[in-house]
Parts: C-alpha cells; structure tokens; sequence
C-alpha cells in the first residue's frame, strides 16, 4: 500500500478542473507535472447534480468557452468522462506518476476508486460531509485532507471518521481563498497540526501567487505540498489565476529538492569535505604555544 514518505517531500500538482473539460490539456499538464518531478497529477470529481445545490443548478455563470449558462449545466460541461479518466490514468501511468482526485460526492468516490487511485484528497469543502468522509474510509486507502475553511473541532471530527478506514493519512494547511493572500497564510498552523495529530504527515497545500511561502512550509516541516498548476495563468477558468505555471513549477520542485540535500544530517561533526581544509585554516593557530594562543572571545 502507498505510504506517505519520510525523508521525501511528497509533492502533488494539482491540475483540479483547470482542464477546462478537455482531456487533451489534461494530459499536457499530467506531462507539466511529470516534467517538473512531481510525484502525483490530482484532479477533481463531480456528480454534477449530486456535488451542487439544486439552488445553484439554475444559476448563470461565465464560463472558459465564452458563453454563459447555467451552474449545473457548467459542471456538467467541464466534467470529464468516464473514457476521458481511463485515458487520464493510462497516461499517468506511461508518465510514470501517480494518479488521484477529490471526489465531491459519494457517487465520484467511488468512481475514483474504481480507477484505482493509490489515495485519496479530501477536499477542504468536504471537511464537514461525514457521510462522504464515511465512504472514503470505507475503501481502506490512504488520504490527504486540506482544512481550510475548518475549527479545529471540525478537523478532529473529521480525522476520526477518515481513521476507521486508514492510519495514512495527511493533514494539509490550507487557506481556501483564490489567490490567497500572504498574511493570510498562517503557516505556524503547521506546527499546530503537528501537535495535534502527531502520528499523520502534516503538510500544505496553496493557493497564494509566488513560490517562497511554499518553500517555507517545506523548510517548516510539511512532508506533503499541493499547488494548483496551469499551462498559463491568463487562461479563463476560476482556478487559473491562483496557479502556477510550467517554468514555476519545474522551479519550485527544483528548489525543494535542493532544500532536502541541503537539510541533512543533525550531526554536528568535521565533515569529510572540511578536512582538507583544516590545516590551511587553522594550522598555524593550532601550532602556536598556549602563551601565544589569544583566548577564545
């Protein structure tokens, strides 16, 4: 079964509904992801009439393609299929990285399932839907749940229902504005999730502009990052702005990964690379007489 890993920031590309209902660009941003050294492509999956309120189905919207029309006719339009998935899954497989979603309802869970994915994302808004968060547990596999919009009370409740069907889980920080602004980030969070559900990967997921704050999660302690990534930002869907594009992305997993080299080792000794410097900055000082040492200040 898929594990959380410990000495590796598991990092997810989260491509959601910035697909737009077209697999073609689905696919190009699984190969975003998979280019840049991501270990997991997500999207989103909805039962349109069953994820949204029958007081928005008649709701009119804009939409990517220009037109407008209603809110469930939308979400039906830039659902993908069935065939679309299987295809997605496939070239997830061929580019050698995992597959998953947030499914919004009972009904996508299981399609999700049947797809095989090797975990599942809860989504902040499912936070508080024991009955979806029940059928999650059910399939026995491991789960990455974002808390924004959440208490504290709420994320308990909520754990303990995933915790019937898996002890893998991750927690996410998240703060579930589009794009977030920076001072409402709140990363110290992470350390609070830590403390209160010591046994899971705590992680961060974001949705802020730029790419630092991510980092200083990384640097904070998260075992688990997700952004929202896109081909461009000025492409017309609600997610796109709150993204990152291809050069980030490559940039930012780039920067983790050096970050876990340069993180290391809490052994405080002569490393291997100083020795050949030590007689060329210290020996003279180490040759002197103890009367002619100045003392340590």
């Amino acid at each position: 079964m898929f594990q959380f890993p410990k000495n590796h920031t598991f990092i997810i590309a989260e491509i959601g509904i910035n697909h737009n209902g077209s697999v073609d660009i689905a696919k190009q941003l699984i190969d975003v992801a998979a280019g840049a050294g991501c270990d997991a492509a997500k999207f989103q999956i909805r039962t349109p009439h069953m994820s949204l309120p029958p007081e928005l189905w008649d709701v009119e919207r804009d939409t990517p393609w220009g037109e407008r029309m209603t809110y469930l006719a939308y979400r039906q339009r830039i659902e993908l299929s069935p065939q679309d998935y299987q295809e997605i899954v496939a070239h997830c497989e061929k580019r050698n990285i995992l597959f998953s979603a947030s499914p919004w309802d009972i009904n996508a869970s299981h399609k999700l399932d049947a797809l095989g994915a090797p975990f599942i994302k809860v989504a902040s808004a499912s936070v508080t839907n024991p009955e979806l968060l029940r059928c999650i547990a059910s399939f026995k596999k491991p789960v990455v749940m974002s808390t924004g919009m959440s208490t504290l009370k709420e994320i308990h409740q909520a754990y303990s229902i995933l915790s019937r069907g898996t002890d893998e889980i991750a927690m996410l920080v998240c703060t579930s504005t589009y794009p977030a602004k920076i001072e409402d980030l709140h990363l110290r969070r992470l350390h609070t999730l830590h403390y209160n559900f010591p046994e899971a990967a705590i992680g961060y997921s974001g949705h802020e502009s730029g790419l630092w704050t991510t980092l200083c999660a990384v640097a904070m302690g998260a075992r688990v990052v997700e952004r929202h990534i896109t081909l461009d930002r000025s492409m017309k869907g609600s997610d796109q702005a709150a993204s990152v594009e291809p050069h980030g992305l490559q940039l930012l997993v780039r920067e983790i990964r050096a970050f876990e080299q340069a993180r290391g080792s809490d052994e405080i000794r002569v490393q291997e690379c100083e020795k050949k410097d030590i007689e060329r900055l210290r020996g003279k000082q180490n040759n002197l007489t103890g009367a002619q040492q100045e003392p340590l200040k």
